[in-house]
């Protein structure tokens, strides 16, 4: 949470407030401030804690820590600070920010200031080359960039030595992302701790946030600190007065979806509707349109420019809500944000007060509803993959990096470490601020340096993962102050109740539906069927496993797009799915009524513009017959699902591709592309029997399985039954991740 566009609230302290008039510094910084928050009176002043907080960057140069809630002004700080450091020979201000909406407000708001403010991020690579000579000609005040440009080659070797040699004020945006003890923490961050070590002596720092509890900030403020003295920390009430908190606790997730058409225009203004999966956010987004509310949804998938128009949709008040995963958090600005909905509960209290932080910030009254669901928990665990790997899979990574003898890239890695990509990346990253690797062109290296696996850190870190979830099951059930209760999980030492939500002052959510909006809301989430892109390249370094398999899949080796039921983050056939693939759910035939929804799957299939399967030959060609993938832990499942499939659609069940060995299906789906890839290779085989009715019935195959993750056993199948004589092979399966 942060105050990126500030306002008269954000700082403006107009006559009245405490000043010093003989203090020349004192009033230019409230110039400034009047120039920055549009003040033609020029009557802003700032507040005393954060004149305090300038005064320590522009008079003493220190290192200082600034943990505010939103809406505090901090942007104010950094901003007033630059011009006045300017002004006496300063470099260019450096502020390391997370998004780019963040970004983007920023610039509007230093432009308003006379600040001459560029950014560098990956939406803008062809500007990198002018803005780097612009930083070297003096011609910018301020250059934003992002946490991941810190750790960028050609950036950390070519640009980052000079950067740092010459800024007059490094800010660090969202500092709480730099440590592993918060709920945030972004190993792209930890580079900061390089580029403090390399500051001149007396350049001044600046670190803001308004999510870090007391243990975040004792360690943001040590590594602020380190070879510079002790950092000023400047930690203020966390209270959002404007806040009214609510939860409303509702049967299922049709009752959820019914309940916000019933609802969302009843709220404040316009706000955002947060949800725990794309998946589910598009659900609602299509939902709520056909209700005819004005909604947009945005998250990891939305495309850059879609993004930005509906960020304007929203600061226009074009649209009631934008329905929205995470992806739109810190950095989004927009004052008079007027209610901020939970369509499921976040698994951190304070991942949520961040959030909902958003609303409120320039009106007297916004509304905050938590709709928790059941599912919540298992999207929880699903998105769980977080933890530091075990020291065996560390020291296994530093080993093949040191005997290599060249750098490796990721994917290189990924064929001798068996990890997934996202969590080896992270890895990497962490051992590259420890010292214990190097990022250079081509990939990774080991330094050579002596390192230490920390387990009674990580394993605390684990349990604090563990306790805030805990603390989020609490928050929904509590009968006491709602925000007291989110204050002191941020250890606010003035918590009090607020006498405003429902527990102080009552409910005030209606949580009821109507027949009609529960009946519309039901046939949405019963919709079945979401494409399954089949694979289309063999990952990196196979051969070096022992596996001949590389590059492109050929075109008449691959299956074509396949359909599963729902995804498992779906809060509508993904709740149906999920207790009938957990771990440890019995085996069994396969339910009716979700063989109804994959023949409704399969009909819609038939009839889709492209046909059955546009990437085979004979593109319109119906299926010829029915193939299973044998499983080992659920045989009778998907056996009842593929025959039951033949039945109804009256194909023959040509039979099920054979193990060839006990181990290969035993693949964790956590492991890595490769790892997965080389367990599979050689685990099935075409029998004899079902190659004799491939070739006796040309023509594509539906392959059947229960759940596709990597897609590698689809692909692995695919290859099979193509060369076997299958003349397409259309997967079918319940379930697909994501």
């Amino acid at each position: 949470m942060n105050d990126h566009e500030p306002g008269p609230d954000a700082g403006a302290q107009h006559p009245g407030g405490a000043q010093h008039p003989t203090d020349t510094l004192r009033t230019e910084a409230d110039a400034v401030l009047a120039e920055l928050v549009g003040d033609p009176s020029g009557t802003a002043r700032l507040r005393e804690d954060q004149w305090q907080a300038v005064a320590a960057l522009v008079r003493e140069h220190r290192r200082a820590l600034v943990v505010q809630r939103t809406g505090w002004g901090k942007s104010a700080v950094y901003f007033v600070a630059t011009a006045l450091l300017r002004r006496r020979g300063a470099g260019p201000t450096v502020i390391v920010s997370p998004l780019l909406a963040l970004m983007r407000n920023q610039v509007e708001a230093a432009e308003r200031a006379g600040i001459r403010a560029r950014t560098i991020n990956s939406a803008n690579p062809e500007e990198w080359d002018t803005i780097h000579a612009e930083v070297d000609r003096g011609e910018t005040d301020v250059l934003l960039v992002s946490p991941e440009r810190l750790n960028s080659v050609d950036f950390r070797d070519q640009v980052l030595p000079g950067l740092a040699a010459t800024t007059g004020l490094l800010v660090v945006d969202e500092a709480h992302c730099i440590s592993d003890w918060g709920h945030d923490f972004r190993p792209d961050y930890r580079r900061l701790r390089a580029m403090l070590a390399e500051l001149p002596s007396g350049t001044p720092v600046l670190a803001t946030t308004a999510t870090a509890n007391a243990r975040v900030t004792a360690d943001v403020a040590e590594q602020l600190g380190t070879g510079a003295g002790e950092a000023l920390v400047l930690r203020g009430p966390l209270e959002r007065e404007s806040l009214r908190l609510g939860v409303v606790r509702l049967p299922d997730a049709a009752h959820r979806l019914a309940w916000l058409a019933e609802h969302l225009d009843e709220l404040p203004g316009s706000g955002i509707v947060y949800t725990l999966t794309v998946a589910a956010a598009e659900e609602a987004t299509a939902y709520l349109r056909g209700r005819g509310l004005r909604v947009d949804s945005y998250t990891g998938r939305t495309e850059n420019a879609d993004r930005l128009q509906a960020e304007n949709d929203l600061l226009g008040n074009r649209v009631k809500a934008l329905v929205a995963t995470s992806a739109l958090g810190m950095g989004f600005d927009k004052p008079d944000l007027g209610f901020v909905v939970h369509l499921g509960s976040p698994s951190s209290p304070i991942a949520y007060y961040q959030q909902v932080g958003r609303a409120g910030r320039g009106v007297a009254h916004a509304d905050v509803l938590l709709l928790p669901g059941k599912e919540d928990e298992a999207i929880w665990r699903y998105f769980a993959d977080t933890a530091f790997p075990p020291e065996a899979q560390v020291r296994q990574t530093l080993a093949a990096l040191a005997e290599a003898g060249r750098p490796l890239s990721v994917p290189a890695l990924e064929a001798v470490v068996d990890l997934r990509r996202t969590r080896l990346e992270t890895m990497l990253k962490v051992l590259d601020v420890d010292g214990a690797v190097k990022r250079v062109k081509g990939g990774w290296t080991a330094t050579g340096e002596p390192w230490a696996y920390d387990a009674e850190r990580y394993a605390w870190v684990a349990r604090q993962r563990a306790a805030e979830q805990q603390a989020m099951r609490d928050y929904v059930g509590t009968d006491a102050c709602r925000m007291e209760f989110l204050r002191r999980q941020l250890d606010d030492e003035g918590a009090a109740p607020c006498g405003r939500c429902d527990n102080c002052a009552g409910a005030w959510a209606d949580p009821g539906v109507s027949a009609e909006a529960l009946t519309g809301a039901v046939k949405e989430l019963d919709r079945p069927g979401v494409e399954v892109e089949p694979r289309r390249m063999w990952p990196t370094g196979m051969p070096a496993l022992g596996v001949d398999l590389k590059g492109r899949i050929p075109a008449g080796e691959q299956a074509a797009t396949g359909r599963a039921l729902g995804r498992l983050s779906d809060i509508g056939w993904g709740n149906r799915l999920r207790p009938l693939l957990a771990e440890h759910a019995a085996d069994g035939p396969v339910p009716d009524d979700v063989l109804r929804a994959v023949v409704d799957v399969l009909a819609d299939w038939a009839r889709s513009a492209g046909g059955w399967a546009p990437n085979v030959p004979d593109a319109t060609a119906r299926p010829v017959g029915v193939v299973a993938v044998p499983s080992l832990t659920r045989p009778h499942l998907v056996g009842s699902l593929a025959e039951g499939v033949a039945r109804v659609g009256r194909l023959p069940f040509l039979g099920a591709l054979a193990h060839t060995g006990p181990d290969g299906p035993h693949v964790a789906r956590r492991s890595n592309s490769a790892q997965r890839l080389r367990a599979l290779s050689a685990a099935f085989a075409v029998p004899d029997d079902l190659a004799a009715a491939l070739a006796a019935t040309p023509g594509p195959v539906l392959l059947v399985d229960d759940f596709t993750d990597s897609g590698w056993t689809l692909a692995v199948a695919a290859r099979l039954l193509r060369r076997a004589g299958a003349g397409g092979v259309l997967p079918l399966v319940l379930a697909a991740a994501g």
